[in-house]
């Protein structure tokens, strides 16, 4: 029992951590993959027939949802695309309730194919990588025919 704490203990800290030092892009990916993740637990524990953990495993997915990735929207910067990501992550919470209350396996994996395919389109925006300065786009024989 003291183990399984400590396994607990550590991993929580784990997280925290990563989430302390993780850029605002990071953490959004951290979100997608921890609704996902509270998903596969809640989807588990339906089919084991386990209603409470079930229960609690689909709050965390709606928390992360409600409180991680709909807060974060920024509604000055997209309007339209802050807007229809703000239904979508409210259609999602919604779709997540009907399937605690119905014990719906169909809108669980609903929400988890949305989800994913946030995070593939998510994943396609790299912030680190910044366009070329514009002297390394010369292709060598440009560089050549500057230099004579």
């Amino acid at each position: 029992m003291y183990a399984r704490t400590a396994a607990n203990a550590y991993a929580s800290v784990g997280v925290q951590t990563g989430a302390m030092s993780a850029s605002p892009h990071r953490l959004i990916v951290m979100l997608f993959d921890g609704a996902r993740a509270a998903i596969a637990r809640a989807r588990f524990h339906m089919e084991a027939g386990k209603i409470a953990d079930k229960g609690m495993a689909i709050s965390k997915a709606i928390e992360i949802i409600e409180s991680g990735l709909r807060a974060s929207l920024d509604h000055t910067a997209g309007e339209d695309l802050a807007a229809n990501l703000d239904a979508l992550y409210e259609y999602m919470a919604r779709q997540l309730m009907l399937a605690n209350l119905h014990n719906d396996g169909a809108r669980l994996l609903e929400v988890d194919k949305l989800l994913a395919d946030l995070a593939s389109a998510w994943g396609q925006i790299d912030p680190a990588q910044e366009p070329e300065p514009e002297h390394q786009l010369l292709r060598p024989r440009d560089a050549v025919s500057i230099g004579a």
